[in-house]
């Protein structure tokens, strides 16, 4: 599986350099997802500007990852969605429950947004 993995402070980004997230891939990113969760990441964002094709297996991986963030109190959010994987996950009606934007840098920025308002709902909540 090709991928690269950027570490942030709030978030981790995993960019897939895959054409087809199918049953080949997925194993290895639900694995990838299973050592950032051991590592402390509870805020992912998934690029799959580069993947043009998505299975069921794929989409279990997806499901896998956004599982693994809620129970880590983070959000898992897919950007750069082609049309075929977008479909896909419309069909499904995944769409109702993951978080799904257009760009990188938009995903970035929800995660960031989201982040911001759980340390000043924090805050509140000590006063």
């Amino acid at each position: 599986m090709k991928f690269t993995v950027d570490k942030q402070e709030k978030y981790t980004l995993i960019k897939l350099d895959e054409d087809k997230l199918d049953a080949t891939i997925a194993p290895g990113l639900k694995s990838e997802f299973v050592n950032l969760s051991t590592q402390g990441v509870s805020n992912l964002v998934l690029d799959l500007s580069a993947t043009k094709y998505c299975d069921s297996s794929g989409l279990s991986a997806i499901l896998t990852g956004n599982r693994i963030c809620t129970e880590n109190e983070g959000i898992l959010v897919l950007s750069g969605l082609q049309p075929m994987v977008q479909k896909l996950i419309e069909l499904s009606q995944l769409h109702k429950i993951l978080d799904i934007l257009p760009t990188q840098h938009e995903a970035i920025e929800f995660i960031m947004m989201t982040e911001f308002q759980k340390e000043l709902g924090a805050e509140e909540g000590e006063v």
